[in-house]
């Protein structure tokens, strides 16, 4: 039997961001869930021609800690995932992407968030300047797909998209993870 919604409110709204908890049906039994909407997310992985890769830090407050990424940012009301992607590598690293392709796309964690990110391989980069929101605060750093790797396996990586993201373009590009 497929589960039916007999209820949804929304409990809190915020920029980025809201809040529902849903009543549902299902073989008879009823349940409640709360879920976080979120339009969704580009990740860039974006490769200069000597293969480097550009990374971001930051401080992340959920972890109230500084993480090493890839660059990324959420969709904007209407805007495409690959738009937010051109938009997001030349806000956070400066450089605009001569070619961009989809990598992949995965849901962050389905138990009680909708948001799903898109990944691309970004490539034929030129540079043009960050564009950082006045809420951002992060630098730029290059490393190579072996000094990506080492760090993985040193468990030095704390975000999974960056991990899931970097060995799958790794791969693609030659670089495989062993």
């Amino acid at each position: 039997m497929n589960p039916k919604i007999i209820s949804s409110i929304k409990v809190l709204e915020s920029p980025l961001f809201q809040v529902v908890r849903s009543t549902i049906r299902q073989n008879g039994a009823e349940y409640t869930r709360d879920i976080i909407n979120h339009n969704g997310s580009a990740v860039i992985v974006a490769v200069f021609t000597d293969s480097s890769v550009a990374l971001v830090r930051q401080y992340r407050h959920a972890a109230q800690k500084f993480l090493l990424e890839l660059p990324a940012g959420s969709l904007e009301i209407g805007e495409t995932a690959i738009d937010c992607a051109r938009r997001e590598v030349i806000e956070e690293i400066g450089f605009s992407a001569g070619k961009i392709e989809p990598l992949t796309e995965f849901y962050v964690s389905p138990g009680f968030l909708d948001e799903k990110m898109f990944v691309f391989l970004a490539t034929e980069l030129t540079e043009v300047g960050q564009n950082l929101d006045e809420d951002e605060f992060l630098d730029v750093e290059r490393l190579s797909f072996p000094e990506i790797y080492q760090k993985i396996k040193n468990n030095e990586f704390e975000d999974a998209k960056t991990m899931l993201s970097l060995i799958l373009a790794g791969t693609k590009l030659g670089f495989p993870f062993v």
